[in-house]
């Protein structure tokens, strides 16, 4: 369903197992930009009626998984630690065309967005399927859906508001440009690293 050219191995998920404090971290933070990418979208698009509904419903869930990754932070006694950069994230940005109308550059946040989303949900999968924490194991597969159908309404809206970007064409070149960003990833104890 989501494409990836490049699936995660998982022995990844043993990696991320071994420093759980690092990769709930990682994880918290990676929910808050989330919910500032949908504000983001909303504050440039503040037009597009349906999409602003739907940006903020997400930016409101987004919230509330970072308050659940807190909450999990806290009851396991780690320590909720600063914001790290993501490289990963990073390079995806750097693939964003710039420029164009202001149509062309809603459509590459949309697609952007989707990537990361795509990813996270795949990551997710891998650590549901491959970590002994039982609890940790079942919040990530119910966060792997909720992450799909993030993946998902980015991809709809991108189609749906595409005024001379073939949104296919472009999508399947975000799928090639970021098996090669992550094949240098997958040995951190980070979401994407």
């Amino acid at each position: 369903m989501l494409g990836l050219k490049l699936p995660t191995d998982p022995r990844w998920a043993n990696i991320a197992e071994g420093n759980l404090e690092e990769i709930l971290t990682d994880h918290a933070w990676c929910e808050q930009k989330a919910a500032t990418n949908a504000i983001t979208i909303v504050t440039l698009n503040s037009e597009l009626d349906d999409l602003v509904v739907d940006m903020l419903a997400l930016a409101k869930e987004e919230i509330t998984h970072f308050e659940q990754v807190h909450a999990l932070i806290k009851k396991r006694g780690y320590t909720f630690g600063r914001e790290r950069a993501d490289d990963y994230v990073k390079e995806l940005y750097k693939f964003m065309r710039k420029g164009g109308t202001r149509n062309d550059q809603l459509i590459e946040r949309l697609l952007f967005a989707a990537m990361i989303e795509a990813r996270s949900c795949e990551r997710f999968k891998v650590l549901s399927e491959n970590i002994k924490d039982e609890e940790l194991a079942k919040f990530y597969r119910d966060l792997m859906i909720s992450e799909a159908n993030h993946y998902t309404m980015f991809l709809s809206y991108a189609r749906k508001y595409s005024e001379r970007i073939d949104v296919n064409q472009r999508w399947k070149e975000w799928l090639e440009g970021e098996a090669k960003i992550i094949a240098n990833y997958g040995s951190q104890e980070r979401v994407h690293g």
